[in-house]
């Protein structure tokens, strides 16, 4: 089969379009056809070697699958072959999904859902699943409550703003003002220019000082330490971004805040509770841009450029008759 390999940790350039053995499934395992995958912000990181001591070089890397059951291993029940699905590979545990087939344990794997083609799912399981946990699990978001979202027109953040609204939240995103109607019509309420106007301004206007009850964190830098001048009191904080520089939080002890980090945990329940949003019509992925697997490295290029001009997920369409 056909594999982009990461042969060294650098830039895009790092990646190898190989020929290697097509993986079998051993008991409780699946093999799926991969048809479409797509890039996240971990993907970068992991080229570079952000995490040297998890990956074993050379290694096929990515973290999203959308494609049909192939073979099933001795002992697999939910699925048979010909079945649409999609899930997240095993972070650091074995091949990612730059590749034609994957093979991934059964208890992690979803039914795709039927309304979403394979490079639409393709662009959610990872953003998806680690949005669920952020917002309700770690967060806990509940109707009536108001959260801001940074990042709202980004792969991550415009996932937030549905799943926010879905829960019967009132979102607060910042963005680009050329992204305005975009956030909007992913369910904003209040959208708020980053590049002209500080976020603590806009929000302490627009709630009347109160602030908000959860923040949810895309972007890093300091918005841990700044989060509390946006909370409200037994506000909490999200962050999944891997921030290595000491802050200050000493103001969240005066909001009673509560800090969470996430980092994706893969099962099939979370996208199950994803899919039934995506068939109530609450939740659909946007794809921003397609590129072939050989094109990884172009990918890869354009997501880490600033102002990039994505909106949403880049995908990568790994059965090729999916590029238009």
């Amino acid at each position: 089969m056909k594999a982009m390999v990461l042969k060294s940790f650098g830039g895009p350039e790092s990646f190898e379009l190989c020929e290697v053995p097509k993986p079998v499934p051993r008991a409780g395992q699946v093999l799926v056809r991969v048809y479409a995958t797509s890039i996240n912000p971990l993907d970068y990181q992991v080229r570079r070697g952000d995490y040297p001591d998890l990956v074993q070089l050379p290694a096929i890397t990515g973290h999203d699958v959308s494609g049909v059951v192939e073979e099933v291993g001795p002992g697999v029940t939910t699925f048979a072959p010909g079945d649409e699905v999609w899930y997240t590979p095993q972070i650091f545990d074995g091949p990612g999904s730059y590749a034609e087939y994957h093979v991934a344990a059964e208890s992690i794997i979803g039914k795709k859902p039927p309304s979403l083609s394979h490079l639409e799912a393709a662009s959610l399981t990872l953003v998806g699943g680690t949005v669920w946990e952020a917002l309700t699990v770690r967060a806990a978001l509940r109707v009536g409550e108001s959260i801001l979202i940074h990042g709202g027109a980004g792969g991550v953040g415009h996932v937030a703003i549905q799943l926010a609204k879905a829960i019967g939240a009132r979102v607060f995103t910042t963005v680009r003002e050329a992204n305005f109607e975009f956030a909007r019509s992913m369910g904003a309420d209040v959208v708020i220019d980053y590049e002209k106007e500080d976020y603590v301004d806009a929000i302490n206007r627009e709630t009347g000082g109160r602030g908000v009850d959860v923040v949810f964190d895309t972007i890093g830098g300091n918005t841990l330490s700044r989060s509390p001048d946006v909370l409200a009191q037994l506000g909490r904080v999200v962050s999944i971004v891997d921030i290595t520089q000491p802050q200050n939080l000493v103001q969240a002890w005066g909001k009673n805040a509560s800090y969470h980090f996430v980092f994706t945990r893969q099962n099939r329940g979370k996208l199950d509770e994803l899919s039934a949003l995506v068939e109530r019509g609450q939740l659909r992925p946007h794809v921003g841009a397609v590129y072939a697997l050989a094109d990884i490295a172009l990918a890869h290029a354009r997501l880490e450029s600033p102002n990039n001009g994505i909106r949403g997920k880049i995908v990568i369409a790994v059965e090729p008759s999916l590029i238009s």
